[in-house]
């Protein structure tokens, strides 16, 4: 006897239900789905972390007596003593530039805050990649391989965070995503 309908009606199962259900793919497992999670809050707190230590002079990279509350330029230790290679007179010109303080800072700021919370992480993954690769061009070649260092890694993961919708887990990519502005202009996804 078959039956062509979704639910059979006489109590009988259908040809779809008897089937065995497929494994979801391990990329989509929950497993999975949990381990891009923790990548996505920890490339977030990544640059949370810089923008706190840089604002307040926390210490760790940034001492208090060189925070940006306190006068200091978030841009000009980096850019004015790290850049070598091929792009180092560009970046040597950019350091303490307050504009570009300004940008560095709210993208940090805005990058973090995004990935962690899961919204907008098109934009925020592709502004974050690319300052990371900025980063990486800044200091060419890099010390302890060829080309290959932790920006580019990051900036590689932070892609992928975006292609496997990182943000539905342990975030409100989902919520975000339902929302009339995002439904207007998805590129805000």
């Amino acid at each position: 006897m078959a039956v062509s309908t979704p639910k059979a009606r006489n109590g009988h199962r259908t040809i779809a239900q008897l089937r065995p259900a497929r494994p979801a793919p391990l990329t989509e497992s929950p497993a999975a789905r949990y381990v891009w999670a923790i990548a996505r809050l920890s490339l977030g707190w990544v640059f949370v972390w810089a923008f706190l230590d840089k604002t307040f002079g926390l210490g760790h990279e940034t001492p208090g007596a060189r925070a940006w509350i306190n006068g200091g330029s978030p841009t000009e230790g980096f850019l004015a003593h790290a850049p070598k290679g091929p792009f180092a007179g560009f970046y040597h010109d950019m350091a303490g530039v307050a504009a570009l303080d300004w940008l560095f800072m709210i993208g940090l700021a805005g990058i973090g805050l995004a990935v962690m919370l899961g919204v907008g992480m098109r934009i925020a993954t592709a502004a974050g990649a690319l300052l990371l690769v900025m980063m990486w061009s800044a200091v060419l070649p890099p010390e302890n391989n060829v080309f290959m260092d932790d920006h580019l890694i990051y900036a590689i993961v932070l892609v992928g965070l975006a292609l496997v919708s990182a943000g539905d887990t342990l975030g409100l990519g989902r919520r975000w995503k339902r929302t009339a502005l995002v439904r207007r202009f998805p590129v805000l996804k």
